[in-house]
């Protein structure tokens, strides 16, 4: 069984995925559009001033684009790699998304002296 044989919709989705998150990484590793973060949008002014946007903006933009070049290899090589292959990507996902709020919880965070 293959990758192919797990493939419930079409190509194009998979490639309008890619193209809009590298959009949004591009545009915050710029150091703009910190307002797309959920949660930063929403917080109060005074929660946000505890965070470095910009950093904030790499850890999320960073993050985003190893799962935007993630896409590409599953659609090109869905012909090739076996099935299991998937759910190696699924946990890949998943560890990153962990490590994205790790560091935006500890690295982003201000240090006040």
């Amino acid at each position: 069984m293959t990758m192919k044989d797990l493939r419930t919709g079409p190509d194009w989705i998979v490639w309008v995925v890619f193209v809009i998150l590298v959009a949004i990484s591009a545009t915050l590793l710029s150091g703009h559009g910190a307002n797309l973060i959920a949660g930063y949008n929403t917080a109060p002014k005074e929660m946000k001033e505890k965070y470095d946007e910009k950093k904030l903006g790499r850890v999320i933009g960073g993050g985003l684009l190893a799962i935007a070049f993630l896409l590409p290899f599953a659609v090109l090589g869905q012909s090739l790699l076996p099935a299991w292959v998937a759910h190696a990507f699924l946990g890949f996902i998943l560890v990153d998304c962990f490590v994205m709020i790790i560091l935006a919880n500890t690295i982003c965070k201000k240090k006040y002296i």
